[in-house]
């Protein structure tokens, strides 16, 4: 299934100087989960063009990054954004995140799938470009992860009849 959602919803056109890939994550918890707790959006409400100001706290060498709203549905849960400012490194970074229901281990769970394109900083490979970005973005689906499953066992797991 993941193989149909990837050339479904994440593809990327690209530069001769950029990397892409994706990072899949399955997370023990169902899609209605809460997965954004507060998105802050300069200039009013939630559309495409829409900017919002992150401010970063994963230890990182950045401490802010301006983001643009380049896709929004709400139904199909797919988000993509891109880097239009911020002091870090990643450079016409766009990023395509879509989340899915699934069944695990006879319970609703969700699969992510996060993929993006960005600029090889100059004395830097695309692979090692493409390294960096997938330990970041795994870095974050990890505690998303984290905390959707720790909401679910606070919360109660329901499990779905097989019938």
């Amino acid at each position: 299934m993941e193989a149909q959602y990837i050339s479904k919803y994440h593809e990327h056109q690209l530069s001769e100087h950029q990397c892409s890939s994706f990072v899949v994550k399955h997370i023990k918890a169902p899609v209605d989960i809460p997965f954004v707790s507060r998105c802050t959006v300069q200039g009013g409400d939630l559309q495409i063009g829409s900017v919002r100001q992150v401010n970063i706290k994963s230890g990182l060498p950045a401490t802010t990054s301006t983001e643009r709203l380049e896709l929004l549905d709400d139904q199909k849960h797919i988000l993509g954004v891109k880097f239009v400012g911020g002091d870090h490194r990643l450079k016409n970074y766009s990023s395509i995140i879509t989340v899915h229901p699934e069944i695990m281990e006879g319970r609703q769970g969700t699969v992510v799938i996060e993929s993006f394109v960005v600029d090889a900083p100059e004395g830097n490979t695309k692979d090692d470009t493409c390294y960096f970005v997938r330990a970041l973005i795994s870095c974050n689906l990890n505690s998303l992860a984290d905390v959707s499953e720790r909401m679910m066992a606070m919360g109660g797991i329901e499990r779905i009849s097989s019938e």
